[in-house]
């Protein structure tokens, strides 16, 4: 018999896990929301939000022989998983990939697009009106958001706090001393070493005046927080020797299993597996774990098998508005044309629809 598959979670991970599993496994995937957020594009659309129509997927044509069902899960056990209406559902092996929380016009804080839809719009408008902008965060997310405001309204006067001493650390300088020499010649003013003290909101922007770890404060038209992403991870808690991080993530044995039970995985942005919250994350897990799951269906024990193993060093792409931008990948750090042609172009939006089945 064709062995059965839930994937709880229909991002990154569990959209293309569900695709390319569809017909070697019986595939359920359930998601609580009836289109995916291309979360990529989200920081530009907040400067271009007719982008919405383009980067909100239907599920409706991801799957053609798997099934799909918009529901929210609220019990996982060792072979089945239980939906809010009580309606349970079967399972050989469960995969759980609820992926993470972020700054509301990121990624829905509900289940409804619409109202994503209205947030997305409602932060373009506060933008256009706003002279001062400060974005509380200078990761990935805030730094690409504030070359996104400074390439398509460079009359913004923008402030981008960090509480590091400096940019990426983690990747060699010269991706860090280009980027920042980007953000300068935007007119762009960097606050390093400095923490918020007084952060009204983690998720939703508003207007207001920050104070400082230094003593300083900066009154500000718009402050949006772009303070990384947290886990979403509840329905592992109930799970026998689960273990969840302070960021929400969970620990996982070497198989991406985060339980007692040998069946049930857990793997994109909720997994601690030594890989970041990212797209190039999962663009990692996603052919192990295809590969895993064809050779179990096909009769092969788990421990004969290739456990996972994380990057090392993972790629990076962080453009800086359509044109500009560095990113690092092994063989080295490149700028303006490689990362336009990579990601700043297009924000990997082909790519994503065609997936669903929307490229026409």
């Amino acid at each position: 018999m064709t062995k059965k598959l839930v994937i709880v979670g229909g991002g990154y991970l569990g959209a293309q896990l569900a695709q390319s599993l569809e017909h070697d496994l019986d595939v359920t995937l359930i998601e609580q929301r009836d289109a995916f957020v291309h979360a990529p594009a989200m920081i530009r659309a907040i400067v271009k939000p007719s982008m919405l129509d383009t980067v909100l997927l239907s599920y409706e044509q991801l799957l053609t022989k798997g099934t799909f069902v918009k529901a929210k899960v609220i019990k996982v056990e060792e072979h089945s998983v239980t939906l809010e209406d009580g309606t349970q559902f079967g399972a050989d092996y469960i995969v759980l990939a609820t992926g993470s929380t972020n700054s509301a016009f990121l990624k829905p804080t509900g289940t409804s697009i619409d109202d994503f839809r209205i947030v997305v719009t409602d932060l373009n408008k506060k933008l256009a009106s706003a002279q001062s902008v400060a974005i509380v965060g200078a990761g990935t997310v805030g730094t690409e958001m504030a070359g996104e405001i400074s390439s398509a309204m460079p009359e913004k006067d923008i402030t981008l706090i960090s509480s590091d001493s400096t940019l990426f650390s983690q990747l060699p300088k010269k991706f860090a001393t280009s980027i920042m020499s980007k953000l300068k010649k935007a007119n762009i003013d960097i606050k390093f070493g400095m923490r918020v003290e007084n952060l009204k909101s983690t998720s939703n922007a508003y207007s207001g005046t920050l104070h400082l770890s230094d003593g300083s404060s900066i009154e500000a038209d718009l402050i949006i927080p772009a303070i990384g992403s947290r886990a979403v991870s509840s329905l592992v808690g109930e799970l026998p020797n689960s273990t969840i991080r302070k960021n929400g993530q969970v620990d996982v044995d070497t198989y991406l299993r985060p339980s007692a039970y040998a069946n049930v995985f857990s793997a994109g942005d909720m997994a601690s597996c030594g890989d970041a919250m990212t797209i190039v994350a999962v663009s990692r897990q996603i052919p192990w774990l295809t590969k895993t799951f064809k050779a179990l269906a096909a009769g092969k024990q788990l421990e004969q098998l290739k456990p996972y193993s994380p990057w090392r060093k993972a790629p990076l792409f962080l453009p800086l508005g359509p044109s500009k931008g560095n990113s690092y990948m092994v063989i080295g750090t490149f700028g303006d044309w490689i990362t336009r042609k990579i990601k700043g172009e297009k924000l990997f939006i082909d790519k994503y629809r065609k997936l669903f089945r929307l490229n026409k």
